[in-house]
C-alpha cells in the first residue's frame, strides 16, 4: 500500500566531519559523477546518493546544505566528508575536522520510506527506532497526530524495497506502510 505524507526534517547523527579535495579533484565519485571540490557535495557511508543534508558546525553554529554524491569517510570516528566549498561555508578548512550534526532534509525522489509502526507511547517508538538503527537502518520518528508517534525506515531505494521489507519482517516489523519519500524542493547553490 502506498501512502503520501509530508516530508520531515530529522537529525541523523552527530560526530566529526572532515573535508576532501586536492588529489580527488576530477576523479569519479562512488555515484559515478565527477568530483568537484567547488560544489556543495559530501561523502557519507550509507545515505542514498542525492540525499540533501544540512551540516551544522557545533563549535560556531554555521551551517551548509550539501548533496551526498560519494562514499566515505574512511577514518574511524568521522561521519561525513565535505567538499572544500562546503567546509569553507562552515569555517572548518583550517582545522581540517569539526564537530557537526547532520540533518536529513530530503531523500532523492526515487526513494521510499517504510512505516513500521505507530505508537501511542513515545518510549516504545524510541525503542523501535533504536532497534532499527542497531540493525543498520536509517530510522526516524515522526509525531504524526496528537499522541501518535510513527517510526519510519528512510531512504530505501526501489531496487532494495522487497528485500528491505522482508528483513524488517524478520525483525518483527510485519505491519508496514510504504510511501515515496517526498523531495523538499531544496536547491543548492553551486559556486
Amino acid at each position: 500500500m502506498l501512502i503520501a505524507t509530508a516530508p520531515s526534517v530529522f537529525t541523523l547523527e552527530s560526530g566529526l566531519a572532515s573535508w576532501y579535495g586536492g588529489k580527488f579533484q576530477g576523479r569519479v565519485t562512488s555515484s559515478g559523477e565527477v568530483f568537484d571540490t567547488n560544489r556543495m557535495t559530501a561523502a557519507h557511508k550509507s545515505l542514498p546518493f542525492g540525499t540533501m543534508v544540512r551540516v551544522v558546525n557545533l563549535d560556531n553554529e554555521k551551517s551548509t546544505v550539501v548533496r551526498v554524491n560519494d562514499r566515505g569517510p574512511f577514518v574511524d570516528g568521522r561521519v561525513i566528508d565535505l567538499s572544500r566549498a562546503a567546509a569553507e561555508r562552515i569555517d572548518m578548512v583550517g582545522t581540517g575536522v569539526a564537530r557537526v550534526s547532520i540533518e536529513v532534509l530530503a531523500f532523492p525522489p526515487e526513494s521510499y520510506a517504510i512505516q513500521v509502526g505507530a505508537f501511542g507511547v513515545e518510549a516504545n517508538a524510541d525503542r523501535a527506532c533504536a532497534t532499527l538503527e542497531d540493525a543498520g537502518y536509517i530510522a526516524s520518528v515522526d509525531h504524526a497526530l496528537v499522541g501518535v508517534t510513527r517510526v519510519l525506515v528512510r531512504g530505501v531505494a526501489e531496487k532494495d524495497l522487497v528485500r528491505t521489507r522482508q528483513a524488517l519482517e524478520a525483525l518483527g516489523f510485519d505491519r508496514q506502510l510504504v510511501r515515496h519519500e517526498e523531495p523538499a524542493g531544496l536547491a543548492v547553490t553551486e559556486q
